[in-house]
């Protein structure tokens, strides 16, 4: 896989992807209970919001260890929201496979481009 240019990080389709599972965590998140809002409704909208804040971050640093340093946060980000996803649905919260889905779809995507940026000559 070749590194592919762009001119701003919401070309990324990494980010894009990130971005889409944002919106669906607060869309879930309004439904879990009220007593949760400084709870797991705030943790799980923080950590989610940090994965695509965190590419786009990354995206404009020059050394590829700065840009690395950003896509393993967002990465780890992402496996915080994993476990608030299994924790919403052990609390009964509600499920998404939705979610669920795009979690893996970005973790490989965050992979991949780790990948890419690690192996080029730039």
């Amino acid at each position: 896989m070749k590194e592919q240019k762009t001119k701003v990080f919401t070309d990324l389709i990494v980010w894009q992807k990130a971005h889409h599972f944002v919106l669906e965590v607060y869309r879930m998140t309004t439904e879990f209970p009220n007593y949760e809002i400084y709870g797991l409704t705030s943790q799980f909208r923080r950590a989610a919001i940090s994965i695509p804040a965190n590419i786009a971050e990354g995206y404009k640093k020059r050394g590829h260890k700065d840009k690395l340093n950003y896509l393993n946060i967002a990465q780890g980000s992402l496996e915080e929201c994993r476990y608030y996803l299994i924790l919403a649905r052990d609390l009964e919260y509600g499920s998404s496979d939705i979610l669920n889905n795009l979690i893996i779809e970005v973790s490989k995507l965050l992979t991949k481009y780790s990948e890419v940026i690690r192996n080029s000559n730039n």
